[in-house]
């Protein structure tokens, strides 16, 4: 799951409420079925944390850390740990403050992937990583999910990468539900109108969710590309991105935004 929204959404909030790092007002939550304070113990058991930056001591070593690991988790696998570790080519005897980003990075992963965790949440965890260590990084998720019992909830700013991976994506903005559902099916379904000034002023409000307006032409993002198309079927209809669609549902209640 893609979970998606811009800075202040409630990403990060979201997250942090899932695992009882802050206090939520009212409702509820279950993580793989289980209460998210009766059983927090047992369902953190099943789950794993990537950040976008890393929660460790900068003087650990990847020994340190397994070391600390194994006090942690009931299945904790030194084994695995450390084939990720030389996978990845990260120095398990190398101080934490002494890696790269990218290397920091794939700590953790080896970290969250070391307790047969059947839920991993990341929270941007491949901002500011360059493209060749956030390839390998979706490799090893296309991997991890191979197993029908694994998920993934992953936040990111870099919605090209969820729209490789993700099955389903959630939007968020305010704190509110904006839209959720099968990936492929919200891309096909969404799309974009691209059209004059003039033949702007001929599309009814109710038919589409914003309206990006330039000094020459207009882009029009419509929820439902088949009756866009049939109504409007003199106007170029093209396809539309997850990018775009964040943007267009942030700029709803403007209406129009250029």
């Amino acid at each position: 799951m893609g979970f998606i929204g811009q800075n202040g959404a409630g990403k990060t909030t979201t997250i942090k409420a899932l695992l009882n790092v802050i206090k939520v007002d009212n409702g509820s939550i279950h993580l793989l079925g289980k209460d998210w304070l009766k059983q927090e113990n047992e369902a953190k058991e099943d789950i794993a944390v990537v950040f976008d930056e890393i929660p460790f001591y900068e003087t650990f070593t990847g020994i340190a850390v397994s070391k600390m690991f194994k006090g942690l988790y009931k299945n904790w696998s030194e084994e695995t740990f450390f084939a990720y570790l030389d996978r990845f080519q990260v120095p398990k005897k190398k101080k934490i403050k002494d890696l790269s980003k990218g290397m920091k990075m794939k700590l953790q992963i080896a970290t969250a992937l070391s307790h047969k965790a059947k839920l991993l949440i990341m929270d941007e965890a491949t901002t500011g990583l360059d493209p060749v260590v956030r390839s390998e990084m979706l490799d090893m998720f296309r991997e991890y999910i191979q197993d029908e019992n694994n998920s993934i909830l992953m936040s990111s700013h870099i919605t090209s990468d969820l729209e490789k991976i993700a099955d389903g994506v959630t939007f968020i903005d305010k704190g509110r539900l904006l839209l959720t559902g099968n990936k492929d099916e919200i891309l096909e379904r969404h799309g974009v109108i691209k059209c004059s000034l003039d033949d702007f002023k001929g599309i009814d409000k109710d038919d589409y969710i914003s309206a990006r307006v330039s000094d020459y032409n207009v882009d029009v993002m419509v929820s439902d590309k088949v009756a866009a198309r049939r109504k409007y079927n003199g106007m170029l209809l093209e396809r539309t991105t997850l990018e775009e669609i964040m943007l267009f549902y942030v700029n709803r209640e403007k209406k129009e935004w250029s």
